[in-house]
């Protein structure tokens, strides 16, 4: 059996997307990204820590919100160029106050959105 990182694949920077679903509801609550060390720290912790992409810098899921994800299961894909980690999620996993950041659906041939998701918190009082 190899070690995850001989067969995961990080892009030229540096990266690997990382998809997160819940693991009662199987809900698909975000996609982020991960560095070789993001990736150690979480596997390490069971608390999900990413890589900014806007602020160049990790960050710890809930941190500043307090909406923790709790790591129950990471896979990795055939070709070792994505993550998928299964999470117990405490609130919302959307900076935008909803439980997953798939709260959109697009409508016929794209000419529509609508909002069907669950508001959970007001990011105004979380975010300040």
């Amino acid at each position: 059996m190899s070690d995850l990182f001989d067969v995961v694949t990080f892009n030229d920077n540096g990266l690997v997307p990382a998809i997160v679903q819940d693991a009662e509801t199987d809900e698909v609550l975000m996609m982020a990204y991960m560095t070789a060390d993001t990736l150690e720290k979480t596997l390490a912790t069971g608390r999900m820590t990413y890589w900014s992409r806007s602020r160049q810098e990790e960050w710890v899921k809930g941190q500043t919100s307090g909406h923790v994800q709790h790591l129950r299961e990471a896979r990795i894909d055939c070709d070792g160029d994505t993550l998928l980690f299964r999470v117990d999620q405490e609130g919302g996993a959307c900076h935008t106050g909803y439980r997953s950041c798939f709260f959109r659906r697009i409508g016929g041939t794209g000419e529509s959105l609508e909002d069907d998701g669950t508001q959970v918190f007001d990011p105004a009082e979380v975010y300040e």
